[in-house]
């Protein structure tokens, strides 16, 4: 039987800043990628945000990122393996006591932006993020971009891990998401989305920007929670992909 995680990333509000449609999203997920307060998110955010998800049923992850708030995250960082490593554990420590203490478990952890892609290439940056979610819990659920260093290394290390694809992103041949600052990085088209992700799940195989197909292992599916429609989308892809023999449920359950 085919099945996959849907996540999305979520807590990305920030003050007086509201980023998202978290609740929404929430009943159309089974995974919550929480920001931890670096690229985006702080305290009271986080702690409503673990809330909504524990009533919903949806498992819970850290989504740490670079210290970049005004940049959202998504400018590289010439940061070292070691600052990577306690940028990690510190996220992942903050989010996992509002986890504790509304009575939860911590899932899985997934990087967030330009640190994700960073440690999507670079084997000493995917080491450092590995170690760190292994030496504070070995049970935690390491994503990365599907046959990327970040999901080499947490095998190496002995976490479970889960091979993330896109549903609204254009892909390399090397297997790589094509850049935002590039053209056609996003897809726009909702049927388009639906049928890269069915096919990803079913065939294993994703059309490049190339125009050639190249295989790929889809064990989560990212759904953007912060564009125009998101939570219509969300919906769309959920009903696509259980209409098409696909059980939907969270990385972590058996």
């Amino acid at each position: 039987m085919y099945r996959i995680d849907l996540n999305c990333d979520l807590g990305e509000s920030y003050g007086a800043y509201k980023l998202g449609v978290d609740e929404e999203m929430l009943g159309r997920i089974t995974s919550a990628n929480v920001a931890c307060g670096f690229h985006a998110g702080d305290p009271g955010v986080m702690r409503r945000t673990v809330q909504m998800a524990l009533k919903h049923g949806v498992a819970v992850g850290a989504h740490p990122g670079l210290p970049d708030l005004i940049g959202f995250g998504r400018r590289n960082m010439d940061i070292s393996p070691r600052e990577a490593y306690d940028m990690v554990v510190y996220q992942i420590g903050a989010l996992a006591a509002f986890v504790q203490s509304e009575g939860g478990r911590m899932q899985h952890v997934k990087p967030h932006g330009a640190l994700y892609n960073m440690a999507a290439k670079s084997k000493e940056l995917s080491e450092a993020i590995a170690e760190a979610v292994y030496k504070v819990d070995p049970e935690l659920i390491l994503f990365g971009l599907s046959g990327s260093e970040l999901v080499r290394a947490g095998e190496r290390i002995g976490l479970k891990t889960a091979n993330e694809v896109f549903s609204d992103r254009t892909y390399q041949q090397d297997g790589s998401l094509t850049p935002r600052n590039q053209p056609d990085a996003l897809i726009t088209d909702d049927d388009q989305s639906v049928s890269q992700v069915i096919r990803m799940v079913k065939e294993g195989k994703v059309l490049t920007l190339q125009g050639s197909d190249i295989a790929i292992s889809a064990d989560t599916v990212c759904i953007h929670g912060d564009g125009a429609h998101a939570a219509v989308f969300a919906k769309r892809i959920r009903e696509a992909c259980e209409s098409s023999g696909i059980l939907i449920q969270a990385a972590g359950s058996e």
